[in-house]
């Protein structure tokens, strides 16, 4: 069987079945945040809306490319949660998370969740065609235009702040959502946003000279620690990687078209020097010195993501990656017993460092999986 056939049979029969079922909560409308090894769904405190987002996209995806049919609950599910997290207490944006009640246990606003929300509008309209859809999404921008903006640009974490830490992480997703939303509608105020995060990336998260993606920053966009002592996670770097390269597929002669070509071959080219092995560990320090030998899923489905879609010119050398790093997927990270589950991080030696299965990861892998077949929508 190659790896593409196991993919298949994993993917589609085992793991999308499995978080759609046992992952989901009929008496809620919602997605359950965990499962055992035994996939039972484990009671938590708070259900985080970045996690209901990213399941929403991730089954639209699979119902638009014919891998299975839960796109219905999906969008069933995305009303249940602009119900329930969208201005819940009456203020603008969506709530953080809800209790076991359904009602707001935690009210913050935080940029990850507002762009995984603006993610699954993209998907989510894909499917269904509800124009109301974008215009949520187009409301929901101007909100994190409201509540977000940094005084240098940019946008700030999370609200209310806890410290004045920039991050790169959050701007990644809103990145990718805003993409999303321009594909899908064609409309110039989901580009000219996406122009905006590009243009910042390309300036501060990525500093002239350096060649590494940094994660870190003064509210002013300088690195947060001195040279040499910078996290850098290479599931990051291969995540903005392929983000750029969706960025030159969509807008091709975009503003920032030739910048972000340079800077794509600059991240790859650290890639390989400093992540050379078959699987990428958590975290780097700027001078490609080890800082976490550990591993987790996500930074190798996002590895692999991009040698299906946008990595090297060879091809033969990334087939050999691939089906390289997709034995070790399944061998390290979704062993059969687990059928269709996942242990989500690895410890030094390589020994599972978990006890649950975060749904979380399924975004993830989706994102690989689909790119391994060749049927991204």
């Amino acid at each position: 069987m190659t790896y593409r056939q196991t993919w298949q049979d994993w993917l589609l029969h085992k793991a999308l079945p499995l978080w759609s079922q046992a992952g989901f909560d009929r008496n809620a409308g919602l997605y359950h945040e965990r499962l055992t090894f035994e996939a039972t769904p484990i009671t938590l405190p708070h259900r985080r809306l970045m996690v209901q987002a990213r399941q929403i996209a991730t089954y639209c995806q699979a119902a638009l490319n014919g891998h299975y049919d839960a796109g219905e609950q999906a969008l069933t599910v995305l009303d249940h949660v602009t119900q329930r997290y969208h201005r819940a207490d009456s203020s603008a944006g969506w709530v953080f998370a809800l209790g076991p009640d359904l009602a707001p246990s935690d009210a913050k606003r935080d940029l990850y969740g507002h762009a995984f929300i603006l993610f699954a509008h993209g998907w989510a309209y894909r499917l269904g065609k509800d124009p109301a859809l974008l215009h949520r999404a187009e409301a929901s921008l101007a909100e994190i235009d409201q509540l977000f903006p940094s005084t240098h640009g940019g946008y700030r974490d999370v609200l209310p702040a806890t410290s004045d830490r920039h991050s790169q992480n959050p701007h990644m997703h809103l990145l990718e959502a805003c993409l999303t939303l321009f594909e899908v509608s064609g409309r110039e105020v989901f580009l000219h946003h996406a122009d905006a995060i590009l243009k910042l990336a390309l300036h501060s998260f990525i500093p002239a000279g350096m060649d590494a993606l940094l994660e870190f920053f003064t509210p002013e966009w300088k690195p947060e620690r001195p040279a040499g002592q910078n996290r850098v996670e290479p599931g990051h770097q291969a995540e903005w990687c392929w983000l750029l390269g969706e960025y030159l597929r969509l807008a091709p002669d975009g503003r920032h078209a030739a910048a972000a070509r340079q800077a794509q071959q600059r991240l790859h080219d650290r890639l390989q020097k400093t992540a050379p092995g078959p699987l990428l560990p958590d975290a780097l320090l700027d001078d490609g010195s080890m800082l976490e030998a550990s591993t987790r899923i996500w930074p190798q489905t996002e590895m692999m993501r991009l040698l299906a879609q946008h990595g090297p010119a060879d091809l033969q050398s990334r087939q050999e990656r691939l089906a390289i790093m997709s034995q070790l997927f399944f061998t390290h990270y979704a062993p059969a017993p687990l059928n269709g589950g996942w242990i989500d991080r690895l410890d030094e030696q390589g020994k599972t460092a978990t006890d649950h299965m975060p749904a979380s990861s399924l975004y993830h892998i989706y994102s690989a999986g689909q790119a391994i077949l060749g049927t991204t929508p």
